[in-house]
């Protein structure tokens, strides 16, 4: 198979889309042939700055793949570590194609107008030398594990808020609360939830040293800067949202508070339940929710927001509506995949269900082992096994565990299974280095809001 004058090779094809080219198989291919330096770097919060070196072709007969590779690397960089300055070292007619891409009007307008709310910086792509690329500042601020103390752990869902009281790392109270904050836009009502949460917890201890928070969205300095919960919140009250997490804490005490994206926060719970690292939790649901901790156990900060990073070249990939990009991987590992194959499986689906309740028709499908949803399910298995080998090239994994409603019964088990049986067959040295698997008991022993009241460390 060739795409832009590269050849690669896959033994599985997803039979409901023949189309496709998974990015991280094509990446190594272009890779073989490719001999003229370049470096990117990625740079965000407190000067920390991401390198990756790295090869094009250089030439004029493979102008189009070089470009396609760069921009690609830039995407999946900006949407893994995150970052608001981009360097491109060493190729100044790439560095200009970008910069023509990133900004208002341009094809990545998007991704530049994310940055600028999340980090409140415009987004800038810089064109320089090889010789003065940045040098790499990788040192994180690990955060998570800590379980000393009287804690109050805060999971903000969608739906029902989960808080807990955890004395030296036993829970000692739990509750669950339903709530409405993605119909809520008056930031008030969010705010005297999240105090009542707190106030409960803290009425079951003796005293409050720390305070952990995991919540939806991405957070900088404890602020949630990009959050579906206030989504209804107009952008003109933000400053509340923005401190509503730390207004809430100090309404407790002067105590250390950190506050987590919900994807690292359940893929902490898996690691402490494991006693491991180098996980990825990556739930399979209305999105794709990623979460990453270290060799450590530690949550680095990264914003891990891989439903808007590249997983398939084909440009005839289904268009994400939000981001306006084609083949990232909301549309390959979450509720739209399964939605989004039924017509080439031949299954019609009625119009008037919701997005979950057309998933739920295909699994039910499933579980009466109808051929039509089990090629489905077989399909996002080969996505899921080509995409191991891409995210294996950015981050340092020993465990994925795969969780969310797309990875429940027969369907989940199908995708398990296809995903282990390509990384078996093809990339054997990745399957023993990488387990794929589902929570068993012994991750799920860790819940989400124990895990978040892990996340301080005390003060000393």
């Amino acid at each position: 198979m060739q795409y832009l004058g590269v050849n690669y090779d896959i033994k599985h094809i997803p039979v409901l889309d023949p189309g496709y080219i998974p990015f991280g198989v094509w990446m190594q291919a272009y890779l073989k042939g490719a001999q003229k330096p370049l470096a990117i770097a990625v740079e965000r919060t407190n000067g920390h700055i991401t390198v990756r070196h790295t090869m094009i072709h250089g030439t004029p007969e493979m102008r189009d793949a070089d470009y396609r590779y760069v921009e690609r690397i830039v995407k999946f960089l900006l949407w893994s570590v995150g970052g608001f300055k981009v360097y491109i070292c060493g190729c100044s007619e790439l560095a200009q194609k970008l910069q023509a891409s990133y900004k208002i009007g341009g094809e990545r307008e998007f991704d530049f107008t994310f940055v600028d709310q999340l980090f409140e910086k415009t987004l800038e792509v810089i064109d320089l030398p090889l010789e003065e690329c940045p040098i790499a500042n990788e040192q994180p601020e690990p955060m998570g594990g800590y379980m000393d103390g009287c804690r109050i752990g805060f999971d903000a869902g969608g739906s029902d808020r989960k808080v807990s009281a955890v004395i030296d790392g036993e829970c000692v109270y739990s509750e669950e609360v339903v709530w409405f904050p993605k119909l809520n836009e008056d930031p008030d009502y969010h705010y005297e939830h999240i105090l009542a949460a707190f106030q409960t917890a803290a009425s079951k201890m003796p005293r409050v040293d720390a305070i952990g928070v995991s919540s939806a969205g991405d957070y900088i300095d404890n602020e949630p800067r990009v959050a579906s919960l206030f989504i209804k919140v107009p952008r003109n009250n933000w400053d509340k949202v923005k401190t509503i997490y730390t207004r809430a804490a100090a309404a407790i005490g002067d105590v250390p508070l950190v506050v987590a994206n919900d994807g690292d926060v359940s893929a902490l719970a898996g690691a402490m339940g494991l006693g491991k690292g180098k996980l990825m939790g990556l739930a399979m649901g209305t999105s794709e929710a990623v979460g990453y901790v270290d060799a450590d156990q530690n949550v680095l900060g990264w914003i891990n927001e891989l439903a808007f990073a590249p997983v398939d070249l084909n440009p005839d990939a289904m268009q994400d509506e939000w981001s306006t990009d084609f083949g990232v991987g909301c549309k390959y590992f979450s509720q739209d995949a399964v939605i989004k194959l039924a017509p080439a499986a031949g299954i019609e689906l009625d119009e008037s269900l919701s997005l979950a309740e057309k998933l739920k028709a295909v699994q039910k499908l499933m579980e009466a082992d109808d051929p039509r949803a089990q090629k489905i399910f077989e399909s996002i298995g080969v996505y899921f096994g080509y995409t191991v080998v891409l995210y294996s090239q950015f981050y340092d994994l020993d465990y994925i565990m795969l969780m969310g409603r797309v990875m429940s019964g027969k369907g989940g088990d199908t995708i398990l299974r296809v995903t282990n049986e390509i990384l078996a067959d093809e990339y054997p040295e990745l399957a023993a280095k990488c387990c794929v698997t589902l929570p068993d008991e012994k991750m799920r022993r860790v819940g989400q809001a124990v895990a978040a009241a892990s996340l301080p460390e005390l003060k000393k």
